[in-house]
This record gives structure tokens, C-alpha cells and sequence, in this order.
């Protein structure tokens, strides 16, 4: 692995060839990653971040289609949030849950939840069926600044979440949780989570990773306030 302290425009990027897009049904896609031979501490991540990269397994990537700019980086400004009167809910419902932080995610109970998750939500797509090895290269991978937390209530692993330390927020690179305790909202609620983490930690943004307009899959992410949308290489607040 090289180091990375060379600055951010002289980094080698790589363009993919066109792939079927992941979110909108008869397009096709091409991404952008980073060198992958740079390792990945939390100044490249925080600086490409800022740039509307997101970090998947070992890669940062972000969309570069010739067509459309649907993709949109979003973040949460943690300080200015308030909670809706649903999301107050939501956090009352699940407060007795427990929360467990951890370097790595080495549990059998881990991967169980993972397939559940997968196979109920994401049934036909392409990370459908979930497998060992997108488990390990997709949830368990990892910078030095990723942390795991796991959601309990009572001994019941009921969510985890993938979050990566930047120098000016919390990444949520990914989350997964129990699909069938639907009154519980738990996607909702660990972003709940995340926020009043960030509030904690003096962090000033929550990435979310990318949004698209009228995508159902991406949704959920517009309902937390304000936020800021990455348009044409700068943050545009959207209250």
C-alpha cells in the first residue's frame, strides 16, 4: 500500500466501464474509484468526502455517469437538527436499546442479522443472496478509523452500523438491522443515533452517502434536517 500524503489532485483515479445502475431500472453507470493501492486513513477520507466520495470495503468511489447527475452526496448539520415530532418517537421507542462500539466485527450473530436483512430487503437486487464473502469484503472491511456499533435489546443483536471517523463528522457507510421489527424504525433510529453521536463527539456533519430525487430506496434520507446537498462541486443547504 502506498501512502497518501501527496495532495488530493495528484491521486491516480480509475474510471469503470458502463455496469447496469444500481438504483434506476434500464440505465447504465460508470463510477470512478481511487488508486487502490493508497491507504485509506481518515485525512483521504475526510478530504474526498468532502468531495462526494463514499467509501465502500476497501475502495472510495463516486458515480461519474456521462448522462445524468442524479447521484447526490448528502450530509446532516448535526448542530442545526431538530427531530420531528415521528423521529421523537422513534427515539422513545427504542431507548432501552444498548449500545456496544467495536474495532472489528467478528460475530457469528453479525452475519446472521446480515442475511436476514438482505435477503428480506434487498431480495433481487444486486447484493441479493448475501454471502460470507460480501460480508467480509463489504461490512467487515475496514479503515483504521471505522468503528462497528451493535445495537441490543436485551442479548439481541437487533442493527448494526458501519461508521467511518472523518476530521469533520461521522461517515454511515452502511446499516443493517432486524427486518421484521418494523414498529422499532431501526434504519431511522440509528441515524437518530448517529446524529446525537456527532452531537457528543463536537462532530459538525453526518454523510449519508448519495441521494436521489424520487429514488423510494433513498427516501428516508430527506426526512432529516437540515441538510446539505454537494451541487456542482459545493454544499447547498436544504432546510
Amino acid at each position: 500500500m502506498q501512502s497518501n500524503n501527496k495532495p488530493i489532485s495528484s491521486i491516480r483515479l480509475f474510471r469503470t466501464s458502463l455496469h447496469p445502475c444500481s438504483y434506476k431500472a434500464s440505465e447504465e453507470a460508470t463510477t470512478v474509484f481511487v488508486d487502490p493501492d493508497l491507504i485509506i486513513d481518515k485525512r483521504l477520507n475526510s478530504k474526498l468526502s468532502e468531495l462526494g466520495y463514499r467509501r465502500s470495503g476497501a475502495h472510495l468511489y463516486r458515480p461519474d455517469c456521462d448522462r445524468c447527475s442524479a447521484c447526490i452526496s448528502v450530509r446532516v448539520c448535526v448542530n442545526e437538527a431538530r427531530f420531528s415530532r415521528n423521529q421523537r418517537r422513534i427515539l422513545k421507542r427504542n431507548e432501552a436499546l444498548s449500545v456496544v462500539e467495536q474495532a472489528d466485527l467478528n460475530s457469528a450473530a453479525a452475519f446472521d442479522l446480515y442475511r436476514r436483512y438482505v435477503d428480506k430487503r434487498h431480495q433481487g437486487g444486486d447484493m441479493f443472496p448475501a454471502t460470507d464473502d460480501q460480508f467480509e469484503t463489504f461490512i467487515k472491511t475496514k479503515t483504521v478509523d471505522t468503528r462497528f456499533f451493535l445495537f441490543y435489546e436485551d442479548q439481541r443483536l437487533v442493527a448494526v452500523s458501519v461508521v467511518d471517523f472523518l476530521e469533520q463528522g461521522l461517515s454511515a457507510v452502511y446499516t443493517f438491522f432486524e427486518p421484521d421489527l418494523h414498529q422499532r424504525s431501526l434504519g431511522n433510529y440509528v441515524i437518530l443515533w448517529q446524529i446525537s453521536k456527532c452531537r457528543e463527539l463536537g462532530l459538525a456533519h453526518l454523510y449519508l452517502g448519495y441521494w436521489i430525487k424520487g429514488c423510494d430506496k433513498m427516501e428516508y434520507k430527506s426526512k432529516f434536517r437540515p441538510m446539505e446537498f454537494l451541487i456542482d462541486g459545493h454544499w447547498t443547504k436544504i432546510t
